[in-house]
């Protein structure tokens, strides 16, 4: 370790570590700065899934239980196609105690209410005994709305920062099932998203891009619409407006309003890719990443400049700032030349100083190295660091590649160095002092349809000290807000900056076994080669195939599972690193391959739009998906997006 550090820091890859220092970057919305939640990560080509995450600030807890696997569907509480009140008693029978647990009462409990009452401003539960009871943290009750005849039909609680809302009307289908009417339990949930031109995008050119484009600008405007079908009518949906009740004190007190919807980040394609978009005089292509941090700052002034834009409406950032995530950056130099660029643009458009705030992507392996030194380039703009474990895999196999080979994906998670670089991660941020100043965030949540075990142990992601955490819809995002509830990040982050920091030489331990070593037996081999073969043509054949940069994709069992550009690294370095040391053959690869196009076929045998590979295994889907293996020593970082992007643009030549 000793000759191998001297060895990084000769080359310039490990930089000295300077002087203690913390970031000064201001004017953060509470919902980055201050305010623990989830997080949405969504491409940002659909205009229907951007909307959908742009209006996820709020959920129905019921539908979030009830349309699960949250509830188990033994002993009668099947889903079915219609509403089965046995499984409806076990979601009101877990909503019941959700409550109780973050808004605990002074006597009984919620599944004991007849009804909600306001009595001298605080609220009261009348209790189905006829006793009355309050909150045993009266400060929680933060508003409510009111009928013409006095009655509740909402009651506002807050809870870390969090809104929580009870909706009461005894009329409805549900609220006439409940002893105390209500209706529905809604969560603050989602309270800031990515938008998504990087892993989640196949955006090969410049009528793609403009896609994006206009999509942002139309978030920012508060003008983007889908179209949604609804009972059979196609109908336009929007984005949602602020939420407005009346404060505790009564209809003369200020209302409290709370925002609709989510804080948007906009994440830009890395610095390695060229667009021919825009051209300069001699035909050449530009760098992508230059592209989107202009256009995309242009279009944030559709918010930052609400008066030249039209009527008051709702602000993306009530504190006149545009969010922007950087990804797959390589240590502070790259951070301190995106850094130039945002002042360049900001320049440009006459935007005060330090305006675009900046998210750095923590997921390669000489930012994780480094990123103290990365923040203090930044020290003015960065408002977000966040663990890229997916990338930062892939990214381990590559700048390892020829140290020997690596074990399967599953028991490369359970090495030294991914404990180390997630707590690193955490540690320089708090050392730093980007609490209270941003978002120190962890990654996705990869098993959309698994929400029973993702509320198990997703709330390891706020007890790491994380303040915000991926989440691949806005039913996980209402789960998963039940985390920032139980956990108080703000009190954990200052446990945690009493611990001793990960250590680097952690993170610089390389997790391959010696050359010449299986790293597991030949059984296990031949499985981990058709699972990687059969997630990676699964994704790639929609990539190139159908423009879709993210999606769920069946595993060898069925399951489905959240498949970006980031996972295809994975897999596609993991084989690469065994052609490499011999542990399997490039014709063990190949006949793997073949052998999970047919799957891929039978499991998309429902898509329309979907062309079968199998059995001739030529078409240019299926070249694109064996050539991230075959040439992935060649692929800089071992970034697909080289080979997809120039397999899609062939496929959409010859359409």
């Amino acid at each position: 370790m000793v000759e191998y550090k001297a060895f990084l820091q000769s080359i310039g890859y490990l930089v000295p570590e300077g002087p203690a220092f913390q970031v000064t970057t201001s004017n953060v919305d509470p919902e980055i700065a201050t305010i623990a939640g989830p997080q949405l990560v969504c491409p940002i080509d659909n205009a229907r899934f951007i909307l959908n995450a742009a209006n996820a600030r709020w959920g129905s807890l019921l539908d979030a239980f009830y349309g699960t696997d949250v509830i188990g569907e033994e002993d009668g509480a099947t889903k079915g196609s219609s509403y089965n009140p046995v499984r409806g008693a076990k979601v009101f029978a877990l909503v019941h105690k959700t409550l109780g647990d973050i808004f605990p009462l002074t006597a009984g409990d919620y599944d004991q209410a007849a009804g909600f009452e306001l009595r001298d401003g605080r609220l009261a539960v009348r209790l189905q005994s006829g006793a009355y009871a309050a909150l045993r943290s009266p400060d929680q009750f933060a508003g409510y709305l009111a009928g013409p005849d006095g009655a509740l039909k909402s009651v506002l609680l807050r809870n870390r920062g969090l809104h929580v809302e009870i909706q009461i009307d005894r009329t409805s289908a549900v609220g006439k099932g409940h002893a105390a009417g209500v209706k529905d339990v809604v969560l603050e949930s989602a309270l800031s998203a990515i938008a998504d031109l990087e892993d989640s995008v196949a955006a090969v050119d410049g009528q793609d891009k403009a896609a994006c484009y206009r999509n942002w600008a139309g978030l920012m405007k508060g003008t983007l619409t889908a179209g949604l079908v609804k009972a059979g009518k196609t109908v336009d949906r929007g984005m949602n407006a602020d939420r407005v009740w009346t404060a505790p004190g009564g209809p003369g007190a200020p209302p409290v309003t709370l925002p609709g919807r989510v804080v948007l980040w906009v994440r830009n394609v890395g610095m390695h890719l060229l667009t021919d978009a825009v051209t300069t005089a001699d035909g050449a292509p530009i760098p992508e990443h230059v592209l989107d941090a202009y256009v995309l700052s242009l279009a944030s002034c559709h918010d930052l400049r609400p008066a030249a834009a039209g009527p008051a409406r709702p602000r993306n950032s009530r504190t006149g700032s545009a969010y922007m995530v950087r990804p797959k950056m390589h240590g502070p130099e790259e951070v301190a030349l995106a850094c130039d660029l945002f002042s360049s643009a900001e320049k440009a458009l006459g935007l005060p100083p330090l305006t675009l705030k900046m998210g750095i992507m923590d997921e390669e392996r000489r930012t994780s190295v480094n990123l103290k030194e990365c923040l203090r380039v930044s020290a003015g703009r960065v408002a977000f660091i966040n663990t890229g474990f997916l990338d930062r895999t892939g990214d381990e196999i590559h700048t390892s590649m020829e140290a020997g080979p690596f074990p399967p994906k599953g028991e490369l998670k359970k090495k030294i160095w991914i404990k180390a670089y997630e707590d690193s991660n955490v540690d320089v941020g708090l050392a730093c002092g980007l609490a209270g100043r941003g978002q120190i965030g962890k990654g996705m949540w990869a098993a959309p349809d698994s929400m029973r075990q993702m509320l198990a142990e997703k709330i390891g992601h706020p007890l790491s000290g994380a303040n915000t955490a991926w989440v691949p819809s806005p039913t996980a995002a209402t789960i998963h807000a039940l985390h920032y509830h139980a956990v108080d990040v703000a009190a954990r982050q200052a446990e945690l900056r009493g611990r001793a920091a990960a250590k680097v030489e952690d993170i610089l331990t390389v997790p391959a076994v010696p050359a010449g070593t299986p790293p597991c037996d030949a059984a296990a081999i031949g499985r981990e080669v058709d699972s990687c073969a059969q997630g990676i043509l699964g994704y790639v054949v929609r990539w190139v195939g159908q423009g879709v940069g993210c999606s769920k994709v069946p595993d060898l069992d069925d399951v489905s599972l959240m498949e970006d550009r980031a996972t295809c690294r994975i897999s596609s370095q993991l084989l690469t690193n065994w052609l490499r040391h011999g542990v399997v053959t490039e014709q063990q690869v190949v006949a793997s391959f073949h052998k999970m196009a047919a799957v891929v076929d039978r499991q998309n045998a429902g898509d329309p739009r979907y062309r079968n590979m199998a059995p001739a295994c030529s078409s240019v889907e299926f070249r694109a998906a064996l050539d991230l293996v075959l040439e992935g020593r060649s692929a800089p970082n071992g970034y697909t997006e080289f080979g997809l992007t120039k397999r899609r643009r062939e496929f959409k030549a010859r359409l």
